[in-house]
């Protein structure tokens, strides 16, 4: 997922953008608030930028950040979080007001915001195309080449010849081929699937994620991203 990071402080800035880095997220770093506007604009070639999540610093040295974060929701429907030491309950509601989709108060723990960029990523996902999942109208199945999932119905084919997956096995495909190509987190997908922490659970995701790769006879399609999860390589039609 790539990231737009609005923070002055470049030693900030430069220690996030390793954290995220590691998480596996691609960082666009602005300074102010006027080059993060530029940041959303659109190319003289008319293509507009695409990030998964706007992380918003509100002390800004140029303008204040909740006058930024009005003028991106004009620009573009990408989630905003705002990262601000303003704690006080009627900061937050100011900027949720103005349409940011999570709010988080310096000092935090790196592991919650991480949390929160897939949070609102997530319910992101939702309203955007969904040409590149494969997925139908009303988002009740996605199709991957030659692999279908029908989410209702809990069921799986490999070219029309149906698979036996069991509950978890078939909750880890459905995460990951909603985003095929986004890299997730051992510990998220250990949170999503398993509704536990990572302590103790980490075997039992390795072995599932082998299991699926032998049950639909492709190995390849799920990779793995040493250090980091794991993502859903779409196969050719």
């Amino acid at each position: 997922m790539r990231l737009l990071l609005v923070e002055d402080d470049d030693h900030v800035a430069a220690a996030l953008s390793a954290i995220l880095a590691k998480h596996g997220f691609t960082v666009t770093h602005a300074r102010s608030g006027e080059e993060a506007l530029q940041a959303v604009l659109p190319t003289a070639q008319g293509v507009r930028p695409s990030y998964g999540v706007i992380l918003l610093d509100l002390g800004l040295p140029d303008q204040d950040g909740y006058q930024v974060c009005g003028r991106i929701r004009k620009l573009t429907t990408t989630p905003v979080i705002m990262v601000t030491a303003r704690g006080d309950v009627r900061s937050r509601i100011h900027g949720l007001n103005l349409g940011a989709d999570d709010y988080v108060v310096k000092p935090y723990d790196p592991g919650e915001l991480l949390a929160r960029i897939h949070a609102v990523s997530r319910r992101n996902a939702g309203t955007e195309e969904t040409a590149g999942t494969g997925a139908d109208a009303d988002g009740t199945q996605l199709q991957l080449g030659s692999v279908v999932i029908e989410l209702p119905t809990r069921r799986v084919s490999v070219d029309g010849e149906s698979v036996a997956l069991t509950r978890k096995e078939f909750d880890l495909l459905a995460l990951l081929a909603q985003r095929p190509g986004v890299v997730f987190r051992r510990e998220q997908i250990i949170s999503e699937v398993w509704r536990t922490s990572w302590e103790g659970t980490g075997r039992t995701l390795e072995v599932h994620v082998a299991s699926l790769r032998s049950k639909l006879r492709m190995p390849a399609l799920i990779e793995t991203v040493r250090g980091v999860g794991y993502r859903l390589v779409a196969p050719a039609a």
